[in-house]
């Protein structure tokens, strides 16, 4: 049986295709750098160029890729195959070399519960461990769909095998069709992680702003529950902020809230943008991204910024830190979804 090799030009890298992997699977399942961010096929960042062997594209239209992208022949590694021994040409940096090791394993429905109207918490147990970085996603394969989908985690590492998702319920969405509907305690999926490079950095001595917006939630209180676990709330603060359309959308003080310095340490900051006309919501309202710009007591180029939610939440976020107010872009840390 001839084995499917992918061979980096630009750096000259190998790693083999297993079954069932894509392009990019299988090489952050070798520990290379591959650059990439949705595992998707949303950002676009795991473009590559083939230039020798042949490929299968899973989702030919996928949003990644521009008409431009297409017509100069570049493919997105998170959605082809190699078909036996393939070179490509790829962009690789030390940042995307996976600091866990991806795998896949099996797991369990345990539990769930609802967080608001439309974000419902799922708990797994995986066979073997529950290894990953505050911050991270995993892909999830579900019975009867063809595509893994990814879902960011809400907990962090832990002896017990559990892998906590707070997912938003999308009208027609075939994934959060499955989970809400049809998946049931005790029934198994496919669990590949863990990914993504917007995970807490626990070396960094400055205080951290979390924004989150819809199910951006989960890696936001990953990030919180993991900064306090590693003791970094000792010396400095957690400023959190959650945007939500109307005051039913907002969540996250409850789980805060059992944090160890929250209202102290941990700031939680809701903001709506829909408040309503009866007078019921006395918080903060706008746009999260202005809430951030004046919430904040020193120049925003003073902390460390981690966020998840909407695309124009996290564009919006993006011109207001690195071209508002020039926070260095290794400061700045998020997944790009669509």
């Amino acid at each position: 049986m001839i084995k499917t090799i992918i061979r980096n030009e630009k750096d000259g890298s190998t790693c083999e295709q297993q079954d069932g992997d894509t392009i990019l699977r299988a090489a952050l399942r070798a520990g290379q750098g591959f650059s990439y961010e949705c595992n998707s096929g949303g950002c676009g960042g795991c473009k590559f160029e083939l230039m020798d062997g042949e490929i299968e594209t899973l989702w030919p239209d996928a949003p990644g890729l521009t008409e431009r992208d297409r017509k100069r022949g570049r493919h997105l590694a998170c959605q082809c195959r190699a078909h036996g021994p393939v070179t490509i040409k790829a962009a690789t940096a030390a940042e995307y070399r996976p600091r866990i090791i991806p795998k896949r394993q099996r797991a369990s429905l345990i539990g769930m519960r609802d967080i608001t109207h439309d974000i419902r918490e799922f708990r797994f147990l995986a066979k073997s461990d529950a290894d990953f970085l505050p911050g991270q996603f995993a892909m999830l394969d579900l019975p009867g769909l063809a595509s893994s989908r990814a879902y960011s985690l809400a907990n962090t590492a832990n002896g017990q095998r559990e892998w906590h998702f707070q997912i938003r319920r999308v009208l027609h969405g075939q994934g959060t069709h499955t989970l809400f509907e049809k998946l049931a305690e005790g029934d198994e999926i496919g669990l590949d992680g863990p990914y993504g490079v917007a995970y807490l950095r626990t070396d960094s001595p400055r205080d951290i702003v979390c924004v989150a917006g819809g199910s951006g939630l989960a890696p936001m209180l990953s990030i919180a529950r993991g900064a306090v676990e590693a003791g970094l709330l000792a010396d400095r603060k957690l400023y959190f902020f959650y945007g939500a359309r109307t005051p039913r959308d907002v969540c996250g003080e409850e789980m805060l809230r059992t944090l160890a310095g929250f209202g102290d340490r941990i700031i939680y900051v809701p903001v709506v943008s829909l408040p309503g006309d009866d007078g019921a919501w006395h918080g903060e309202t706008g746009f999260v991204h202005d809430a951030v710009a004046h919430r904040l007591p020193v120049e925003l180029a003073n902390y460390e910024f981690y966020f998840a939610g909407p695309p124009p939440m996290t564009q919006a976020l993006q011109e207001l830190l690195m071209v508002g107010h020039r926070v260095p872009f290794e400061q700045i840390h998020f997944d790009r979804f669509f």
